[in-house]
């Protein structure tokens, strides 16, 4: 075997071990993330590190989340975060080397997206670049023997700092985003979704439709722009997990972020809160398919709300949980209307949506609307049985060592807590809350935050 093909083997080996084989016992009920302890500081630069050490196996996961996701696209440019998000993997420009006290990079030539990939296969490890609605993430995953994590620092650090933003074939990427839209949009679920989310958002970021006619007005230079005020040290969260202690861990940001402008942050500008519905909104869409898509909702509540673990287990109750939630039990169970319905909520730096969905057949779409509507209303009303809540915690509590049984949804949840500004004792204390939730506590949430009466109805093809 290859020292290529043995590194790849060992990554692969490390990135499909589960963590709950890794920590074993240390998950136990209501300590399950005690001996992993956050660890968080702030570097001169302004960067804040959230790191858990891991030692037990060889390698090391990293995220690095900035305030640069879609909802700061410009209306007229929508889908800019995504497709600058995108353009990272497309080359890094040549440099001439640099060797610091905190930085020793030897002088390469320019690379481009070819390159970069086999770059990135020889090292065995992977870095990612995407965009959501709040943020970009960056994602480092790379095995820690010194030699070989040095080396995957340093490549990342020129992707998030040297980008080399080749134009051509930014234009040809925006071809192939186009025939994606294109196809996209003959499908039902991509229509029934857009007509849902206007009427949601409004004239919100949120709700902006990357569009064939918006990505014509994206160029590189909107791009560059876009990066160079919204990437940089001083706005940087990077969460840690993996085998690195905690002045390795220091470092290594370092150097990740080294390429980057050391210019002051400014305050950036506000963005407004999402409009509450003021009337029902109704969208009925004609469109020959052999499921009609139906989709119920508002605007919902932010992540930071105190109401978030009474909404949380509420949902589970009503749609979140599967097989055991009252919709499925109406709609699916009692009168076989659909296989499969939910609800959710989608809390963001915004109060992104509340959604009930399902598809069914078109003639009976109707009957699927009224009767998800009807038990929406009730629990609003009512809220849930003692019953109800008891078996919604012992679910959420007896699952919970599930939502950290990887370095990779460990690392989500590290994020998650920098990003959204949890304490640091979060998943210390996370089955504990969610054991106090009483069910007045669930129907005072979600009568203050739903009005069934004033919602969005979106159904295509349906009769």
């Amino acid at each position: 075997m290859t020292v290529k093909n043995t590194i790849k083997f060992i990554a692969a080996q490390a990135v499909n071990t589960p963590a709950k084989f890794i920590f074993g016992t240390l998950f136990c009920f209501n300590s399950a993330f005690a001996a992993l302890p956050i660890e968080n500081w702030t570097q001169p630069s302004g960067a804040q590190v959230f790191l858990v050490q891991s030692p037990a196996i060889a390698m090391v996961d990293v995220q690095i989340d900035f305030d640069a996701g879609s909802r700061r696209d410009p209306a007229d440019k929508a889908g800019l975060a995504s497709v600058t998000a995108m353009m990272l993997s497309k080359g890094v420009k040549a440099h001439p080397g640099i060797n610091t006290s905190h930085m020793k990079i030897p002088s390469r030539p320019a690379m481009d997206e070819n390159q970069l990939s086999e770059a990135w296969a020889d090292l065995g490890a992977s870095f990612s670049v995407g965009a959501g609605a709040d943020r970009i993430s960056m994602s480092l995953r790379s095995l820690t023997y010194p030699d070989l994590l040095a080396r995957a620092v340093d490549l990342a650090a020129l992707q998030i700092g040297q980008p080399a933003w080749p134009n051509e074939v930014w234009q040809r990427e925006r071809e192939r985003i186009n025939a994606s839209i294109k196809e996209a949009n003959t499908r039902p679920a991509t229509i029934a979704s857009r007509a849902f989310n206007q009427a949601v958002y409004g004239a919100h970021p949120y709700g902006f439709e990357t569009t064939e006619t918006s990505l014509a007005g994206i160029g590189i230079h909107d791009m560059q722009a876009h990066y160079k005020e919204l990437v940089l040290p001083c706005r940087a969260k990077v969460s840690i997990v993996g085998a690195v202690t905690r002045p390795q861990a220091d470092a290594m940001v370092v150097k990740l972020l080294g390429w980057l402008p050391t210019s002051e942050c400014s305050l950036l500008q506000g963005i407004s809160e999402i409009e509450p519905l003021k009337q029902a909104v109704d969208k009925r869409i004609t469109f020959e398919s052999a499921q009609a898509h139906v989709l119920i909702g508002q605007p919902g509540y932010k992540r930071d709300d105190p109401d978030f673990f009474a909404l949380l287990v509420g949902n589970h109750i009503l749609g979140g949980g599967g097989f055991t939630s009252r919709l499925t039990n109406e709609v699916r169970e009692k009168r076989g209307l659909t296989y499969g319905v939910y609800s959710g909520f989608q809390p963001g730096s915004h109060a992104g949506a509340f959604t009930i969905g399902l598809q069914t057949r078109p003639d009976q779409a109707a009957q699927a609307l009224q009767v998800s509507k009807d038990v929406l209303t009730k629990f609003v009303a009512e809220g849930p049985t003692e019953a109800e809540l008891q078996a919604a915690k012992d679910n959420l509590i007896g699952g919970f060592a599930l939502r950290i049984d990887s370095n990779r949804k460990l690392l989500d949840n590290v994020a998650n807590i920098a990003w959204n500004k949890l304490p640091l004792n979060y998943l210390d204390v996370w089955t504990q809350q969610i054991d106090k939730i009483t069910t007045a506590q669930i129907k005072d949430a979600f009568q203050r935050k739903l009005q069934p009466e004033r919602m969005v109805t979106v159904v295509l093809g349906g009769v």
